[in-house]
């Protein structure tokens, strides 16, 4: 595993950021003494896509219209 000063990190931290998301792990010390690991988070590589579900459960064909009696006589009309 690398080790990097302080000062290094900061003056090369996109690089080492770059690295990091690569798979590589590295230390980051100050005055030769480790403080940190730096790696990667373990984030999904693909965002969450619409429509994961379908299949698994059914919307009413009046879904739209569910509890119009309901609002309505709430807001005193008739429907």
């Amino acid at each position: 595993m690398v080790t990097v000063n302080m000062h290094e990190a900061k003056t090369q931290l996109s690089k080492l950021v770059d690295r990091a998301v690569k798979g590589e792990t590295f230390v980051i010390a100050k005055a030769g003494k480790p403080l940190v690991k730096v790696a990667a988070l373990d984030a999904p590589s693909a965002p969450r896509r619409l429509g994961f579900l379908a299949g698994e459960i059914a919307v009413p064909k009046d879904f739209d219209r569910m509890g119009d009696a309901r609002i309505a006589a709430l807001f005193g009309r008739g429907v």
